[in-house]
């Protein structure tokens, strides 16, 4: 189990550079946006021309991953983030600051689909949701270290004085992902290929091999071996036609459903747009930041609960308990921005029902998603497929990231926490109605269930 665990623990490093490069704008539009006199739109094109990167990275990452393999892929994109970092913190005008952002977002998309992808066929059944699970906590990690280090930077910074961590802060903020990306690039060498990418490739002897130091016994070995040559036998189309298949198809339109709709929950907003909304609620610049840094370690916390008790309470579970939580905490802030002043209420109530949001979050959809993900589709297709589900995932995040600051202005804030919590509405629907309840059971179980559709 721990070198499982390790194996997952080094994929899982992905994350904290996803959440890095994620959060770490948070802190840089409004210097950006004053600097190089941005309008709103060019402010959300700012924010989210790293999803454009996202977008075409996740398209790619499935066809990377099934034909390089899943280490290769990885330290591809960890290159990509290296490129980012030190492009945008010496870049010299607006739009080489967007191009190394796209660059980044390249690296974001093909990281969130490897990673865990990588995780769940490394993962042992009855432990797979925790040691996935482990992604989402690096991606917290990731944005806990972003808000940290935005704090950090912006409580030193002298606006009198020239450089990256004073007049120009923003480079300081997006250049420090550089030190984990580094991290990523060295460990990702001390880790084997993913066992069933190499069943698929024909390589049994390597395969067996690996899965050799992750099970106990030759019996084990043999009988992984067994279940993933049933999986693949009689199979001949390794195109993307195989997705069209009917259990196939249903489920990557699922997978893509429950992807898109969960950035249409407010979860982004608030990671990108948060220092924004605290200013707005009458914040200060420094105490915005403070405020999303208690964001981060609500975050990240919550996530460890959650990765502890996944594999035991399920993913559906989870879901129902923490969306509903997501709907009351939604309208509690719709209600502040809108009525606040006459009812009284403090900044700490608008506080108290973000961190509360935070938590059913990250205890449920936040938790859930890479999961679902990455063990819902069958060996042969699971890239292609998970590239399907997160172009989903990368386009609704894209949008948010593009319409936040429109939405701000035109429905006000209290219009668009009431229209987040509207739409909690379907994603419960969908995860009621058509999603499986995958705790506890082996990838080809899983495979089985959409076959048999």
């Amino acid at each position: 189990m721990g070198y499982v665990v390790f194996l997952s623990a080094v994929a899982a490093i992905g994350g904290i550079l996803f959440g890095y490069d994620t959060a770490v704008i948070s802190g840089t539009t409004e210097i950006v946006k004053a600097q190089f006199g941005l309008s709103v739109g060019l402010e959300g094109w700012y924010v989210g021309c790293a999803l454009i990167g996202s977008i075409i990275g996740v398209l790619l990452a499935g066809q990377m991953s099934d034909s390089l393999g899943r280490k290769k892929t990885m330290l591809i994109s960890a290159v990509m983030f290296s490129i980012s970092a030190i492009g945008c913190a010496l870049c010299k005008d607006f739009s080489q600051l967007v191009v190394y952002r796209m660059i980044g977002g390249f690296g974001i998309g093909v990281v969130s689909i490897v990673s865990p992808v990588y995780i769940s066929e490394v993962a042992v059944p009855e432990k797979r949701g925790m040691l996935v699970s482990l992604y989402q906590l690096a991606i917290t990690v990731g944005f806990l270290l972003a808000y940290l280090v935005n704090f950090l930077i912006l409580k030193g910074a002298r606006a009198d004085e020239p450089g990256m961590f004073n007049a120009e802060y923003w480079r300081g903020m997006l250049g420090c992902e550089t030190i984990p990306d580094l991290l990523f690039l060295a460990v990702i060498f001390l880790i084997p290929e993913s066992p069933r990418w190499l069943v698929v490739k024909g390589r049994e002897a390597n395969a067996r091999k690996v899965l050799s130091r992750i099970y106990t016994t030759p019996e084990a070995v043999d009988s992984q071996l067994a279940a993933t040559f049933a999986s693949l036998a009689g199979e001949v189309k390794t195109d993307w036609k195989a997705l069209l298949e009917p259990g196939i198809r249903k489920a990557v339109l699922i997978g893509s459903a429950i992807a898109i709709l969960g950035q249409f929950m407010g979860v982004n907003a608030v990671l990108y747009y948060g220092p924004k909304i605290f200013q707005d609620a009458g914040l200060s610049g420094e105490g915005s930041l403070l405020s999303t840094v208690l964001v981060g370690v609500v975050n990240m916390l919550t996530t460890v609960i959650a990765l502890l008790i996944i594999d035991k309470v399920g993913r559906k579970q989870l879901v129902w308990w923490g969306v509903g939580g997501m709907i009351v905490c939604l309208l509690c802030i719709g209600v502040y921005f809108a009525w606040g002043s006459q009812l009284g209420l403090g900044t700490y109530f608008l506080l108290t029902f973000f961190l509360l949001y935070v938590f059913c979050t990250a205890i449920s959809i936040s938790a859930v998603v890479f999961v679902l993900l990455s063990e819902m589709y069958p060996n042969r297709v699971r890239g292609r497929a998970m590239s399907i589900a997160g172009l989903a995932l990368w386009v609704g995040t894209y949008l948010i990231g593009q319409l936040t600051p429109w939405m701000l202005q035109t429905l006000t804030p209290a219009g668009t926490f009431f229209l987040f919590a509207f739409m909690c509405l379907p994603y419960l629907f969908i995860m009621w109605k058509f999603v499986p309840e995958t705790t506890g059971k082996s990838l080809e179980e899983i495979e089985n269930y959409w076959r048999s559709l």
